[in-house]
């Protein structure tokens, strides 16, 4: 069980990898609405793992990401796309994130993400 920390600004989109995550046994934390929110929260539930949202109004995911990376060099982020966002990801990865995962989720690819960066 990993305990999971989502950043989306679209319910929907949390809504789904919640669930995707709660019926494989993971806990989720914290749910965000953006990243600054994220930024914020993360030290007060310390998340396992994050999976973060790329474009979000307030803080988008990379700034959100550089900030979480600061507090805690070890953090365990996973960044989330739409598809044509390839060079935003290339960014997130030399940031820190250690994969990306492009929506619409799936559950097989959401789980296989998660065996391969815990």
């Amino acid at each position: 069980m990993v305990k999971v920390m989502i950043v989306d600004d679209a319910a929907f989109m949390r809504m789904v990898i919640k669930d995707i995550l709660t019926k494989n046994g993971h806990e989720v934390v914290a749910e965000c609405v953006d990243g600054l929110d994220a930024v914020n929260k993360y030290p007060e539930v310390k998340p396992e793992l994050v999976f973060m949202d790329i474009v979000m109004p307030n803080m988008e995911g990379i700034d959100a990401l550089k900030k979480i990376m600061e507090m805690d060099p070890g953090a365990k982020v996973v960044m989330c796309s739409s598809i044509g966002q390839q060079s935003v990801v290339t960014d997130a990865l030399k940031t820190g994130a250690l994969d990306f995962i492009v929506k619409p989720f799936d559950a097989a690819k959401v789980l296989e993400v998660i065996g391969k960066v815990m």
